[in-house]
């Protein structure tokens, strides 16, 4: 089968497509014709060795995939055939990958192949930072970062389809900002002087926050009292530290969002994520904005693609 491989730690350019052996499944696996595979901005990181979990060389990134499955142990509940989601942890980019059994679910006939690759990476994180480590209340205010993108689109639904009041979202481009706003935010501002526009209309009581540097400080003075800054990732590259003293002085709080270590020993978290959601994916409620999809062969294109902050919604490769 086709694969993208990281062979060297030279960021997207050095990838390359090989011919590989298809995974053999093990004893807890399904074996799944790979239809579409999301892009994440960890990957992104895994080919300039910067993200936190660093494979042997050479290696295929790729988490969220969406496919067929090809073969399954018996009494799984999973059949050839069957349209599926999974989370990979590694191999997506191929035409075949494996998943964990307990990471694989059933996808809705209505829902496509890219909406499913897009869906629950995305919206995963942003149920798990907003509903379970934000505790999102009825009619808070929430301030979402990067929400051009993937897990900021994402954010921005999960806000809205849980009880947020509203929505602002922070973006570098307007072109960015019209697609939050098709996300559901109910207005935009722009990255640069966020602090002064979100003042003016206003404190929040939830940020949202996939960048990191200063935009973390900056967001630190738009919280109201017993705000929560919920930090996802660190997009700009540049990981903040904060003076705890504005943190008391302010009753506010910095709440870490790490969904992989936490669902890691918590067995059954991630199903139960996954019933939460599905209802509103059945319904459109919930729906990932898929931007520019890549051929498998162009996967060094995706990658720069969205370590360049150009893209718009979730980013996928096509096997």
């Amino acid at each position: 089968m086709k694969a993208v491989q990281i062979v060297c730690l030279d960021g997207p350019e050095a990838i390359e497509i090989r011919d590989v052996d298809a995974p053999a499944p093990g004893a807890d696996q399904a074996l799944i014709r790979v239809r579409a595979a999301g892009v994440a901005f960890s990957d992104v990181l895994r080919t300039r060795g910067r993200y936190q979990h660093k494979p042997a060389l050479p290696f295929t990134p790729g988490s969220e995939i969406a496919g067929e499955i090809v073969s399954a142990p018996h009494g799984s509940g999973f059949a050839p055939g069957e349209r599926v989601i999974a989370r990979a942890g590694l191999g997506g980019y191929a035409e075949y990958a494996v998943a964990p059994l307990e990471k694989i679910w059933r996808l809705p006939d209505a829902v496509s192949y890219e909406t499913g690759a897009a869906f629950f990476a995305n919206f995963g994180t942003a149920h798990f930072a907003l509903v379970e480590r934000g505790q999102l209340a009825q009619g808070e205010r929430v301030l979402v970062h990067g929400a051009g993108g993937g897990i900021g689109s994402a954010a921005i639904q999960i806000a809205k389809t849980f009880g947020a009041g509203a929505v602002i979202a922070v973006v570098s481009t307007p072109e960015k900002g019209d697609a939050a706003l098709a996300a559901g935010a109910d207005e935009f501002v722009l990255a640069e002087g966020f602090r002064d526009a979100v003042l003016a209309r206003g404190k929040v009581d939830i940020v949202v926050d996939t960048v990191g540097g200063e935009r973390f400080h900056e967001s630190l003075h738009c919280l109201r009292g017993d705000g929560r800054l919920l930090v996802v990732g660190f997009a700009s590259g540049e990981i903040p530290s904060v003076k705890v003293n504005h943190l008391l002085l302010h009753n506010i709080s910095v709440v870490g969002v790490g969904w992989g270590s936490y669902e890691g020993p918590r067995a059954g978290h991630t199903a139960t994520q996954w019933e939460a959601l599905l209802p509103h994916l059945e319904n459109g409620t919930l729906r990932p904005q898929v931007g520019a999809v890549f051929a498998l062969e162009d996967a060094a294109a995706a990658l720069q693609h969205v370590e360049q902050r150009r893209a718009v919604g979730k980013v996928l490769l096509r096997p």
